[in-house]
């Protein structure tokens, strides 16, 4: 590294790399804008407004709020961005168990973001990783031993140096391994250095020994060189320099066995070659030892790689459980074409949720037939008649088909299925299917002592009454009323998750049918079929069903004993009724099939049972 250039403690490079704000990276752009996030199944998919700064993921009810403070926040440094398969506008966010659902307004939006959020985490990655690279770890070792540094050798010589960096291998080594032999062997190990370093003393001062004489020669060869400018000696082969006047001096005599300062040089090196050698020796066998103990550790490695294994699993599929529990209210587990939930799985959900709504109904029940309603009965005659408006052609045709189909007697129909029988009341089934669709055509027949068909159909259609008895509508309203016998009817029906909500727009009117024979009963009906309205389109928020169905009754009266008047003991009405039902959307057909055997006989006894409490000890409406 150049002198230009400092390396700081935390390993950034000051002098090449600009300085940036804290938390904000060169290059890297802020993002903010409207996406839907999916907040509950009640609620499904709201619009919010996201912000992607400095590696994180805000959310706000709306742009005007965001000096409010954000509602929710995602560090996207572990976050994994999951464009959805099907849904080209959709990408999920999930941090560990928490997972964001959000939809950008097309496409290219959906890729802007991802790419941002990407853009965002590796400059914050790559910042990560340059500063782990740029520190400068010195180890132990060498920083106690003085290599640090050219001059610290300079000053402290090879003996000190080798002594500090052997000592601090040792610590480590004998702490390091546990087997009783290989420990015999570091501890020879520490026996040889101590030799060696003695060695290694004894021949630096043999060497400094012969840089002192060496430097003494060149003195007293330059003194000589002065006093005899004129003569220069000439060379001998034997070594001697001979000077003019004949005398002779050894600038370099041969060294003694000892040596220099009494040092046996050729023991000493004899005695280094051996030390050298049992270290060497002393190592193959360790290496010896830790060969033999491989084998055991390799076992042992693979027994904690698969215990690893085996726990990294368990903790897969708890998580993948806990997944699974935490977000079965999202976007992927509702109804719809690609949803992630079997049909037993949509079933139990559906039937749970359905208790529910019940038991919340049944405490509620008894208020709702307690408070008093006023709502007049128009005169009779105002039923004879489809009345004058649009649609009262619709209306004759399907009273006609009605009264001509659907009170014809189904004993010898072998596509009818009795599907229930409870008391008095039978239902029954045709199972038809369009398109994967269930479209099956139900009739059910009830028998309800103490009423007329008149105040049966009254209840049933009055708009006044409707939440006494209806228990799975949310809201409606009377769109437009075409009549005193017919209005154009919206209502909403409660969501019962993970089915889709549904709403129904449809023409509710109700007839009375004079009988041909003076010895038949009038009959009562009133109709109810789907028709469009521009007050009420069709909104994504709610799959549109259609509907076509009838409540048709029959009063049959018992002569009363003697002069007695004729009570509601001496009534008995018939009622038969048909529906025809498209649920649209993609609800499993066996889940549908289940829910309408075990609701409809609910509905007409709850109904029923309704209409005996309002009428009981009331003038008798025929």
């Amino acid at each position: 590294m150049s002198d230009n250039q400092s390396w700081n403690s935390s390993g950034s490079e000051e002098d090449i790399e600009p300085r940036e704000e804290p938390g904000h990276h060169v290059g890297v752009v802020d993002l903010s804008g409207v996406l839907s996030k999916w907040t509950n199944y009640i609620h499904g998919w709201q619009d919010r407004w996201v912000v992607l700064k400095n590696n994180t993921l805000s959310y706000y009810k709306s742009q005007d709020e965001t000096e409010y403070g954000c509602r929710g926040s995602l560090c996207l440094s572990k976050a994994v961005i999951t464009p959805h398969e099907f849904d080209e506008c959709r990408l999920d966010i999930s941090v560990n168990d928490s997972v964001w659902y959000l939809r950008a307004q097309d496409p290219e939006h959906r890729q802007q973001w991802i790419e941002s959020i990407e853009l965002h985490r590796s400059i914050r990655e790559g910042r990560r990783e340059k500063g782990v690279q740029g520190t400068i770890i010195i180890p132990p070792p060498l920083a106690d031993s003085g290599y640090g540094s050219e001059s610290s050798l300079r000053r402290h010589g090879s003996m000190l140096s080798l002594t500090s960096a052997t000592s601090g291998y040792s610590a480590t080594s004998t702490s390091s391994f546990k087997g009783h032999s290989l420990r015999e062997k570091l501890a020879e190990m520490e026996t040889f250095r101590d030799i060696l370093c003695r060695q290694v003393d004894t021949l630096q001062k043999y060497f400094d020994g012969c840089a002192d004489a060496e430097s003494k020669d060149e003195l007293q060869r330059d003194k000589i060189v002065e006093d005899d400018e004129d003569d220069f000696p000439s060379t001998r082969t034997d070594g001697e320099f001979l000077h003019g006047n004949g005398s002779k001096e050894k600038l370099f005599q041969s060294l003694t066995p000892k040596g220099i300062n009494g040092i046996d040089f050729k023991g000493e090196a004899i005695t280094f070659k051996a030390t050298t050698a049992g270290i060497l020796a002393t190592l193959s066998h360790c290496i010896d030892l830790m060969v033999k103990r491989e084998d055991s550790w390799q076992r042992r490695l693979e027994k904690e790689m698969d215990k690893r294994r085996r726990i990294e699993d368990s903790c897969k599929s708890a998580l993948n459980d806990l997944k699974k529990k935490s977000h079965f209210g999202g976007p992927d587990y509702e109804e719809g074409p690609n949803s992630l939930i079997n049909e037993d799985e949509f079933f139990d959900a559906v039937e749970a949720a359905l208790d529910r709504q019940d038991k919340i109904e049944e405490q509620c029940q008894t208020e709702k037939t307690r408070i008093q309603r006023c709502s007049p009965v128009p005169p009779g005659d105002v039923y004879s008649s489809s009345g004058a408006h649009r649609f009262s052609d619709k209306v004759e045709e399907m009273v006609q088909n009605h009264m001509t189909y659907s009170l014809q007697d189904m004993g010898g129909d072998a596509n009818w299925q009795l599907v229930v029988e409870e008391g008095e009341m039978k239902v029954y089934r045709r199972e038809v299917e369009e398109n994967g669709i269930v479209l099956d055509p139900l009739k059910a027949t009830h028998s309800v002592r103490g009423v007329t068909g008149h105040e049966v159909c009254h209840y049933f259609w009055d708009t006044t009454y409707r939440n006494d008895w209806e228990t799975t509508i949310e809201n409606f309203n009377v769109v437009e009323a075409l009549s005193d016998n017919a209005a154009i009817i919206y209502q909403t029906h409660k969501r019962v998750w993970p089915a889709s909500q549904r709403d129904v727009l449809y023409l509710s009117a109700m007839r009375k049918i004079l009988a041909n024979n003076e010895n038949d009963p009038d009959t009562w009906l009133v109709c109810n079929f789907s028709v469009d309205h521009d007050d009420a389109q069709p909104s994504s928020r709610c799959v549109r069903a259609k509907i076509n169905i009838a409540m048709i009754c029959q009063t049959l009266v018992s002569p009363p004993e003697g002069d007695k008047e004729i009570s509601r003991d001496n009534i008995l009405c018939k009622i038969t009724y048909v529906a025809n039902v498209n649920p649209g959307g993609w609800a499993p057909a066996s889940v549908l099939r289940a829910v309408a055997k075990r609701e409809y006989p609910k509905f007409l006894k709850r109904f029923t049972s309704y209409v005996q409490e309002k009428t009981a000890g009331k003038p008798i409406l025929f």
